[in-house]
């Protein structure tokens, strides 16, 4: 009876790990990336591949719609031009990753660590809370509201308590964009429009506003309002007294 119990306790504990075992190994999904070509995409598509050593692979001809990447480790691999809408990505892993002109929307990539990656044009609208951007490109980064396509209310980009140090968000559309406690030091928001934005309570140190767009922008307690120096519509920006 005892040896009898033993063994159901293994095949549970067998059961579980299969349970959240990936879909496919590493050589696997390299096999199907090297088959693939733009007229042959490699179906990834609502695969789980959670915690899953990914970094360094080419995804460009890849389709990962709807792929739970939770804890997954993409760190350097390129994702460029892909859409990743309603792809689960919480504390996934894209520091240096090629991401640019990708689309990601309805996602949560909370805690996750995007240092050095590069979002060049693309098209976010999602939660980063939490997330780390140090040092990355968001040159001409759309991660604004569209407001003429809010069917389901508003819908914004969340970079609460971000890291982005050191981050370029040269002409940036990141209107209405929650950035509270963001870390902003060193970073470049030449051009970037913040219209609406709430950057209650940012650290703001050292950061290249010139030509930014500050009209409605909320911010916490400003002593020195120099530190604004060429920035657009300074007049129209919300400061906590």
């Amino acid at each position: 009876m005892k040896l009898q119990k033993i063994a159901l306790g293994f095949a549970a504990f067998t059961l579980s790990l299969n349970i959240f075992a990936a879909d496919l190994t590493r050589d696997e999904i390299e096999q199907k990336l090297k088959n693939a070509d733009k007229a042959h995409i490699a179906d990834l598509r609502r695969k789980d591949f959670r915690t899953l050593d990914l970094s360094n692979l080419d995804f460009r001809h890849a389709d990962l719609w709807g792929t739970d990447l939770r804890d997954a480790n993409l760190n350097d691999s390129n994702l460029s031009d892909l859409n990743l809408d309603l792809t689960v990505m919480t504390r996934i892993h894209f520091a240096r990753a090629n991401l640019s002109n990708t689309s990601i929307f309805g996602v949560s990539l909370m805690d996750s660590d995007l240092s050095g990656a590069n979002l060049n044009g693309s098209r976010f609208i999602a939660n980063l809370d939490r997330a780390n951007l140090k040092g990355a490109n968001l040159t001409n980064a759309n991660w604004g509201v569209d407001m003429k396509n809010q069917p389901m209310g508003l819908m914004r980009v969340s970079l609460n308590s971000v890291n982005l140090s050191n981050a370029n968000l040269t002409n940036a559309n990141l209107n209405r964009a929650l950035m509270k406690r963001a870390d902003l030091s060193g970073a470049n928001l030449s051009g970037a429009d913040l219209t609406m934005a709430d950057l209650s309570g940012a650290t703001l140190e050292n950061v290249n506003f010139h030509g930014t767009n500050l009209n409605g922008t909320k911010f916490g307690f400003v002593k020195d309002k120099s530190i604004f120096s060429g920035a657009l519509n300074l007049n129209a920006a919300i400061f906590e007294e």
